[in-house]
Parts: C-alpha cells; sequence; structure tokens
C-alpha cells in the first residue's frame, strides 16, 4: 500500500498545528531545532523519542551537539511529507515538555 503524501491543504495546516516545525525549501521534510538545558537533558530527550520512532517504525534523521537536538523527518518511502511524519512530530513535541 502506497503511503500517501500531504497535500497543500494538509502542509498549510501542519503550519498552524506544529509552529515549530518548518518545511524544508524542496517541501519534502518538516525540520525543527529543540534546545535543552544540558547534554543529558537532550540526551534524555532523544532516548524517548527512540523508543517512540520504533514504535511507530519511523524513524527521524537527527543530530545532537550539547544541549540541542535538530530533527529532520520526512518519509523516504513517499519522497516528502506523510501522515507518518506529523504523527512522530507530534511526539516528539509531547517529548520536549
Amino acid at each position: 500500500m502506497a503511503i500517501s503524501l500531504l497535500d497543500a491543504a494538509e502542509l498549510a495546516e501542519l503550519k498552524r498545528e506544529l509552529a515549530d516545525w518548518e518545511l524544508t525549501p524542496d517541501g519534502k521534510a518538516i525540520v525543527r531545532s529543540f534546545k535543552f538545558r544540558d547534554f543529558v537533558e537532550a540526551f534524555a530527550f532523544m532516548t524517548r523519542v527512540a523508543v517512540l520512532a520504533e514504535e511507530q517504525d519511523h524513524h527521524p534523521e537527527w543530530r545532537n551537539v550539547w544541549n540541542q537536538v535538530d530533527v529532520l523527518l520526512t518519509t523516504h518511502d513517499a519522497d516528502g511529507v506523510t501522515a507518518r511524519d506529523v504523527a512522530l512530530a507530534r511526539a516528539m513535541d509531547t517529548a520536549a515538555g
């Protein structure tokens, strides 16, 4: 079963719902930087998200430097943003507190 890309209306709604996330210039991913007090909090966030990502079978592209975690979400099988990315972005927002 093919995974459907979000359409223009859904992407517009995404901007309202997930205001801290941005669409990449090519429109194929959403990105966000999370900042924490220190490395331990950043790593704890990544650990919480790793469990969620594994449960959803959808894994982020991310980078961590000290207290910052930069995230890119895309669905490679669909070559763009899908509901799977939105679900993981919501979960990450919740995990960040």
